[in-house]
């Protein structure tokens, strides 16, 4: 099973084909080399092995996030 999390794109640097995103308060770099649109700072995206994936609209990303926090309180619980 694959997981693709949600981020937000916070910066993007062309020369080297990468963003910095945020996911769930932790920021990283992610290659967009699999991307062939044209992304731009705000939008969400989905996340794979440090790979952007595509293009995911607001709403849904942030219902994705919500699950996922739901998620981790519930493990932290346990």
């Amino acid at each position: 099973m694959c997981l693709a999390i949600p981020s937000k794109v916070i910066d993007i640097n062309k020369d080297t084909n990468m963003a910095l995103v945020d996911t769930m308060g932790v920021r990283r770099e992610a290659s967009l080399d699999l991307m062939r649109d044209d992304l731009q700072i705000g939008d969400f995206v989905l996340l794979h092995i440090g790979y952007v994936m595509s293009r995911i609209d607001e709403e849904s990303a942030k219902e994705s996030l919500k699950i996922y926090d739901e998620i981790i309180k519930d493990m932290e619980d346990e």
